[in-house]
């Protein structure tokens, strides 16, 4: 009976630390937050930044990875990488407590490596930022390995190595961050055969379907409803690709021959226009589908707006950085250019603004380490406010760079770099 009475506790007591930890609302679980748009809604944030910088709630050592860290469940994810020894190199999760940075545990495991990641200045991790719902967090590390992890103790679920099943030959091609659609965990793999989209089910890790012969993209994929139908958005280098994220189905496709590196940029949507980088569709309203709604060129030039950004569509107009560190504004319904600033960073190969809209203004993460807030209408840029917030560290072409994007979550920003996570405070009183 005391046996009896035991595991009724157990079971009780690790019921109620899952309902603890359900997913609150200003959470940022997974890339570019809870509804993958890119967009914090929290009140209560500074306007404008102290002088003598953002308060530093805590500061915990990480690995090399250009993976964001997410928040979720009062926890802090985030992936990276140990590499000293070719070819092996130690992959791990980390678990830290949102409030104080208390490491809560680590997944670790061996990861095969070429030799050209083991470059001591710009080491190589984790590209693809993890995913956490249900009490579970989904990782993929640069090799392929796929994890569902335990949120609570980090004990694994189910794991796969898309490297092996798929016929992998690069660590580039594990960087798009998954995302869940139902009971689906989605990813762009680049695999063969036809194993371009794979999707597996997040309970158990089985292949449920794939798609396309596309190869590897830098590129997230999202999910809208458009066209009385939920559409799978995906580029990569041969195409923008609709696929019904329940089957795998090609709903539309609209072929875009790019370079490997220039997929990058995760799809937005608004209304019914969607934006891959610099090519925007309009999208039908009866039924999937879409047509080009500019630029009318094929030429590169035109159709990638930014190789490290990704733009933002409101209010009419597109922000985005274009051509190494210039903010422009476009006419969302021609693509005309509207205005465009040299004054957030520097203008070199590898500069990056990412943004993200909160409240009346934006901000605006630069491959500097800065942060800064400002004001984005069609009438110009309006600088607020500008705070240092980490030193970067990932070397490219001759300077170091911070390109992993913060998260957002509960009045604090989270960010990383290849030697630590930081947890600064945006509170407007603490």
């Amino acid at each position: 009976m005391n046996l009896l009475r035991l595991c009724r506790w157990m079971c009780f007591s690790k019921a109620l630390l899952l309902s603890a930890l359900a997913a609150r609302a200003n959470d940022w679980p997974q890339w570019r937050g809870t509804n993958r748009d890119g967009v914090w809604n929290e009140s209560g944030v500074l306007q404008s930044f102290p002088t003598d910088g953002l308060k530093v709630c805590w500061r915990a050592p990480v690995g090399a990875g250009l993976s964001s860290p997410v928040v979720a469940q009062g926890r802090v994810f985030v992936t990276d990488a140990i590499a000293k020894e070719k070819p092996t190199a130690w992959e791990r999760v980390q678990c830290f407590d949102e409030k104080t940075g208390a490491l809560l545990w680590t997944h670790k495991y061996e990861a095969k490596y070429y030799d050209w990641a083991f470059d001591p200045k710009s080491p190589i991790g984790p590209g693809a930022t993890p995913i956490v719902e249900d009490g579970k967090v989904f990782t993929l590390g640069a090799a392929g390995d796929l994890f569902c992890l335990d949120a609570l103790n980090g004990s694994v679920v189910w794991k796969r190595n898309t490297s092996a099943e798929f016929g992998l030959a690069e660590l580039s091609g594990c960087t798009p961050s998954p995302l869940i659609e139902g009971d689906l965990l989605i990813l762009i793999v680049g695999g063969k055969p036809d194993a371009g989209v794979v999707a597996f089910n997040k309970n158990s890790g089985k292949e449920v379907w794939r798609a396309l012969s596309d190869m590897w993209t830098y590129s997230s994929p999202i999910v809208i409803t458009a066209g009385g139908h939920r559409q799978l958005i995906v580029w990569t280098p041969q195409a923008v690709t609709s696929l019904d994220p329940a089957t795998g189905k090609t709903w539309w496709r609209h072929p875009m021959t790019t370079q490997g590196d220039y997929a990058i940029a995760t799809p937005v949507l608004r209304g019914h226009r969607l934006l891959v980088s610099g090519l925007m569709f309009q999208l039908d309203r009866d039924k999937p589908g879409a047509t080009v709604l500019w630029p009318d060129t094929l030429a590169l030039s035109r159709r990638i707006l930014s190789r490290t950004s990704i733009p933002l569509l409101q209010d009419g107009y597109v922000y985005s950085d274009k051509s190494n560190g210039r903010l422009v504004c476009l006419e969302e319904e021609t693509g005309k250019q509207v205005w465009e600033t040299d004054s957030l960073t520097d203008h070199k190969a590898g500069s990056s603004i990412q943004i993200t809209p909160n409240g009346d203004s934006a901000l605006l993460y630069t491959n500097e380490g800065n942060l800064i807030r400002a004001h984005l209408t069609a009438k110009g840029y309006e600088e607020l406010s500008r705070v240092h917030l980490i030193d970067p560290t990932y070397f490219l072409a001759g300077r170091n760079l911070a390109w992993p994007p913060p998260a957002f979550a509960n009045r604090r920003v989270f960010v990383r770099n290849d030697k630590e996570l930081i947890c600064a405070s945006l509170a407007e009183a603490e």
